[in-house]
């Protein structure tokens, strides 16, 4: 194993909460209620995509200004509600892996919130970004891992990847890369189709060292 690709929320960042919060506000404003567990199951769509899919399971079919407004206005509230730190021991262990791998994150936040909390949190720890508005497809299709792997320019069997949510996972292993789960906002039942699954962000290090 030579590089290793995180997902962001849930995983580097204890964020969902408040992306979740935002999105129910910014629905209810067009008369569409939802749930936290409806945004953690949807986590790893980019914005378009759960707009689309929300809009859908309530019989309706959203125009191009429904998604703009919208994400813009959820992209609004997060700004000034998050309060996102990352999880415990993930910077130590960011520091551990740095010299031994390389390190890529894949996300399906737009541009601006990702490239912000990498900034904040981990600057310069991460070779390759990709963020929700480099790809045409988000998860749960492959799209996002392929293009982190293409340019970390290594083989799939090189590579690994550190999800917490179903969609992301299933967009890893279509793209025929292993991956590794760590429980955060969903049961375990949720993640089953990770190649390993583990409790607590405070596990990765071990599982990591085993998988190498």
């Amino acid at each position: 194993m030579k590089a290793i690709i995180f997902d962001m929320d849930g995983v580097l960042v204890d964020s969902m909460p408040y992306h979740a919060a935002a999105w129910i506000k910014a629905f209810a404003d067009v008369g569409i209620r939802i749930e936290r567990n409806d945004i953690y199951e949807l986590e790893g769509s980019n914005h378009r995509q759960t707009v689309d899919i929300m809009f859908r399971r309530f019989g309706r079919v959203p125009t191009d200004k429904d998604v703009n407004e919208i994400s813009s206005k959820k992209i609004w509230i997060f700004n000034r509600i998050q309060h996102v730190i990352p999880f415990d021991g993930m910077k130590e262990l960011l520091a551990e892996l740095a010299p031994v791998y390389r390190l890529a994150v894949v996300s399906g936040s737009n541009h601006n919130t990702v490239h912000e909390l990498m900034d904040s949190f981990f600057s310069s720890v991460f070779e390759v970004i990709i963020d929700g508005d480099d790809v045409k497809k988000s998860k749960p299709d492959p799209e996002p891992y392929l293009m982190a792997v293409e340019k970390l320019g290594l083989p799939k069997e090189e590579c690994i990847v550190i999800e917490n949510a179903p969609l992301g996972i299933r967009s890893a292993k279509s793209a025929e890369v292993r991956c590794i789960a760590v429980l955060a906002y969903l049961g375990r039942e949720s993640l089953k189709e990770a190649d390993l699954v583990v409790e607590s962000h405070r596990e990765l290090g071990k599982a990591i060292s085993a998988e190498a």
